[in-house]
């Protein structure tokens, strides 16, 4: 006998609990007609989407899902449904997923182990679970698992100490460069460790900062995988099981599709794109504005604005000024016409000029410095916030990790905006997503890529007159941010001096005010600015300590 389960990576909205209850109720239906399924398994939490956050906390929250239980118990019929939500128990509130089926809840499983690190909270909100929950499913005894509960030994022994024969694990695990290895290392150890095999079914989408990438998988008894979901898409994958008789391995999946991994590049680049498109779509945005200085951090920017929506969506403006070059004229000129969007020319030397005349007696008797150069760049950002203002588009901000590390940006000026898709992505990153999104087509000018970088806020300006070349500097901040290493560790390694390495330090932590009010942006890496890293800004530690 087989078993056909259809693994649903669907992309729900956070919070409209009615809209996501309708989603799962036609994707059930889809996969018991079209794909002849008789399980079909939804993600973590989809009924609240991912993550709900502080909406856990509303005082409607338990009507809310008792309702939408209802419905799906009322609506969905014909086909095992494995679904997630919270639920409060006994005055518990648990992270749970139960299989219904022919309108009865067959069992329900708490989600026993809670992360509570980076970007998890989850014992904020959730009780840990305590129960092995086995459900027979066409004569499959089938142990459920949620997210986390795979990552360690005890929930899935304890699964197959209770009869388990195979696992399914509902998912929500957050994209970043490394974590696509790291499910599949955790999920063959599970493999092994009991025998079993298992079915891993992620989320899709994005949600403010963070994006779900999917690649829902299947591994054997061995731990070896035997189908792979795409990443980036979503839909309905199907596995087939066989189920034998009187074998210790009574379930057996059978190979499948296993769609094609991908580079490091084009994950990152996918994720941007996903995260844009969803934070758009779902804010209702008309459309996005982004001021294009033919330099490659807007460049790469305006390529992935174009991706998410379309380029009728996508607005970019060049604001020059009295030190902006022919060059970067010519540059943002050809990128906004090879890719085919509204393309704007607003000189600000006139307004830079009314309020410096403004401020004149303010400043009389004291000399230039980069109040002048902010001032540009503040200008620049009240001319986009009033585009936006008038046409309902956000404005798109372009800086990149590793000026944001630094502080190399001005604050209500090339900071305003409503999104970033840079926000987690160092400069030496931009370069090769540069080469890698030409490679798709070609859309920024190789000179974009290769002319030395420069905000052109004064005469002959170059990022690496105030910083290390962005080779050395990535390095350093992906050691003291992403690794946590301290100072006397990032100088044990012998790749930079001394004063290099404590002034960018410094640099960082003098710079935490201003990226908390950076507008939010995708998560890239695995300790992004935001909700996984959280420091003072008002603080006495010393970088020496």
């Amino acid at each position: 006998m087989t078993l056909r389960i259809a693994m649903a990576q669907l992309d729900m909205l956070v919070g409209d609990i009615t809209k996501n209850t309708q989603a799962v109720i036609k994707a059930a239906n889809q996969a018991r007609d079209e794909d002849n399924a008789d399980v079909v398994v939804f993600p973590e939490l989809t009924l609240t989407g991912y993550p709900p956050e502080d909406l856990l906390l509303r005082p409607s929250l338990d009507t809310r899902i008792e309702a939408a239980l209802d419905t799906l118990l009322k609506e969905v019929k014909d086909i095992y449904l494995v679904v997630g939500y919270p639920r409060r128990i006994d005055g518990e509130l648990f992270n749970c997923a139960s299989v219904i089926y022919q309108g009865k809840i067959l069992g329900e499983y708490a989600k026993q182990k809670l992360p509570n690190f980076l970007v998890f909270d989850d014992k904020r909100y959730f009780s840990e679970g305590q129960e092995a929950v086995v459900v027979d499913i066409k004569g499959a005894k089938v142990g459920l698992s949620v997210c986390e509960d795979i990552w360690h030994p005890e929930p899935i022994a304890q699964a197959k100490a209770a009869g388990a024969e195979l696992i399914i694990n509902i998912s929500a695990s957050p994209y970043h460069i490394e974590q696509m290895g790291k499910r599949e290392q955790h999920l063959h150890q599970r493999a092994t460790e009991t025998s079993l095999p298992i079915v891993y079914v992620n989320y899709m989408g994005a949600q403010d900062e963070l994006v779900y990438e999917g690649g829902s998988f299947v591994v054997n008894a061995k731990g070896d995988k035997v189908m792979q979901a795409p990443w980036f898409e979503a839909g309905l994958y199907c596995v087939d099981m066989i189920i034998h008789d009187d074998q210790p391995n009574k379930v057996e999946p059978i190979a499948g599709n296993i769609a094609p991994a991908l580079s490091e590049e084009a994950s990152v680049y996918q994720a941007m794109v996903l995260g844009l498109r969803d934070y758009i779509e779902k804010n209702r945005f008309k459309g996005i504005v982004l001021g294009l200085s033919g330099g490659i951090d807007s460049a790469l920017s305006l390529a992935v604005a174009v991706d998410a929506i379309g380029a009728d969506r996508v607005q970019a403006v060049m604001m020059p000024y009295t030190y902006t070059s022919s060059i970067s004229l010519h540059d943002a000129e050809e990128e906004a016409k090879l890719l085919g969007v509204k393309y704007s020319v607003l000189p600000i030397e006139s307004m830079v000029s009314a309020f410096s005349d403004v401020l004149a007696p303010e400043f009389e008797g004291l000399g230039k410095d980069t109040t002048e150069e902010n001032l540009q760049a503040r200008t620049r950002g009240v001319t986009l916030m009033a585009i936006s203002n008038k046409k309902g588009y956000m404005v798109l901000t372009t800086g990149n990790k590793s000026e944001m590390a630094v502080g190399y940006a001005t604050l209500y000026g090339d900071m305003v905006g409503g999104y970033s898709v840079l926000k987690d992505v160092f400069k030496m990153l931009v370069f090769r997503l540069c080469r890698y999104r030409n490679t798709l087509g070609y859309v920024i000018p190789e000179r974009v890529i290769t002319r030395p970088p420069s905000a052109e806020l004064a005469p002959d300006q170059k990022d690496e007159d105030s910083l290390p070349s962005y080779d050395i500097l990535d390095e350093i901040l992906r050691m003291y941010i992403e690794e946590d290493q301290s100072a006397e560790a990032i100088l044990a390694t012998k790749k930079f001096d001394r004063e290099t390495v404590y002034r960018v330090l410094r640099l960082v932590d003098l710079n935490e005010y201003k990226r908390r009010q950076a507008p939010t942006g995708v998560r890239i890496t695995a300790r992004g600015f935001g909700r996984d890293r959280r420091y003072p800004i008002t603080n006495g530690w010393h970088i020496g300590e």
